[in-house]
């Protein structure tokens, strides 16, 4: 790839060079010469153009094949297919107009070329077709934004009635590493507040210890989320502007400092059957074959595993690219074994 992006660099700079020597050439004409275009300047702008739109349309194509496998598949949560049907509407209205628009420029320039003696059609205005590609647009966007709204509605909807009550945990932002805490038996988060946290960093999460809620909250630094159980999650940051991202999960909301914001999903893939897909072994092997080539040459590298993850997606200072946190789904009773081995936070913060 990055001799393919040299080599085109190398082209651009020729033409450029090029196109530079044609405008010298232009400030040494002659006064008897017109500087206008005939028919072969024409001919050959007509020509490069039906060649660009040739290759335009063959490096997409081959951009597709090439790297389409790296786009994220089989989403791991009940609204991740509703989010993934709305990407794929959106991309083939996007490529539909796109390879539309760019064929009737390129060929148009290429079939309509100046020629002398041929004089072009020219209207100043058409209602009908200003009608026309104005009513296209507003209704494809207006489908697309109603179909959106829908389904941050359903996303965002914490009315959680008539369901079986979602397991609540906060993730808390600070630079650069998340921390998570689970509402313990009760499953209801105890209070707090930056100013709580204490100098020895033990109250890393700022807990109110005067609040009973408290005192069987569970802090980890790994999150354990059991597979069918809607997921509530509280986020916080102690700091700046972070973004709570889960790729797999199609889940992605703001961590804003002194407020608390929500989002909720449902886990459907435990990590065990995602690992089993074929793409995600498929992604596992390639990985690990560009690892081993570079151990080979020296570097420390251990064999890549699948975990889902839950990244930092604002650019929040110099280690955000570090900024990450292990996503296990489990069945319900490995999840429950699991809690049953955490600590609760009155043990963490009284030892």
């Amino acid at each position: 790839m990055t001799a393919f992006l040299n080599i085109v660099v190398v082209l651009l700079v020729a033409i450029s060079l090029w196109q530079l020597s044609k405008v010298l050439k232009i400030y040494k004409a002659s006064k008897n010469d017109t500087l206008q275009a005939n028919d072969e300047d024409n001919k050959t702008q007509g020509n490069l153009m039906l060649g660009f739109l040739i290759f335009l349309f063959v490096f997409v194509v081959y951009g597709l094949f090439k790297w389409g496998h790296l786009v994220l598949s089989h989403p791991a949560s009940e609204h991740g297919v509703m989010v993934d049907n709305l990407m794929n509407i959106s991309w083939v209205v996007i490529f539909a107009v796109f390879f539309l628009t760019q064929f009737l420029l390129h060929y148009f320039a290429f079939k309509y070329q100046g020629k002398e003696g041929q004089k072009a059609l020219y209207f100043s205005d058409s209602n009908k077709l200003e009608l026309i590609w104005t009513i296209i647009p507003v209704i494809t966007l207006a489908g697309l934004i109603l179909y959106g709204l829908y389904g941050w509605n359903q996303i965002m909807s914490f009315d959680f009635e008539g369901e079986e009550e979602p397991l609540v945990v906060e993730l808390y932002a600070q630079q650069f590493s998340w921390t998570a805490r689970y509402g313990g038996a009760d499953n209801t988060l105890g209070d707090a507040n930056v100013r709580l946290i204490n100098a020895d960093k033990v109250n890393v999460l700022g807990l109110d210890t005067s609040d009973p809620n408290y005192a069987d909250d569970v802090i980890v630094k790994e999150i354990h989320l059991p597979v069918g159980r809607k997921v509530w999650f509280k986020m916080r940051s102690q700091d700046v502007l972070h973004s709570a991202y889960m790729p797999h999960f199609r889940a992605q909301m703001n961590c804003v400092p002194g407020m608390v914001t929500e989002f909720a999903f449902t886990p459907t893939i435990t990590t065990e059957e995602m690992r089993e897909m074929p793409h995600i072994i498929n992604k596992v092997a390639n990985i690990n074959e560009l690892r081993a080539k570079r151990r080979a040459a020296g570097e420390e590298l251990d064999d890549y595993t699948f975990d889902y993850l839950l990244i930092c997606n604002k650019i929040c200072g110099k280690s955000h690219y570090n900024m990450q946190l292990k996503i296990v789904v489990d069945t319900p009773e490995e999840y429950e074994a699991w809690m049953k081995q955490q600590k609760t936070a009155k043990e963490v913060i009284l030892k």
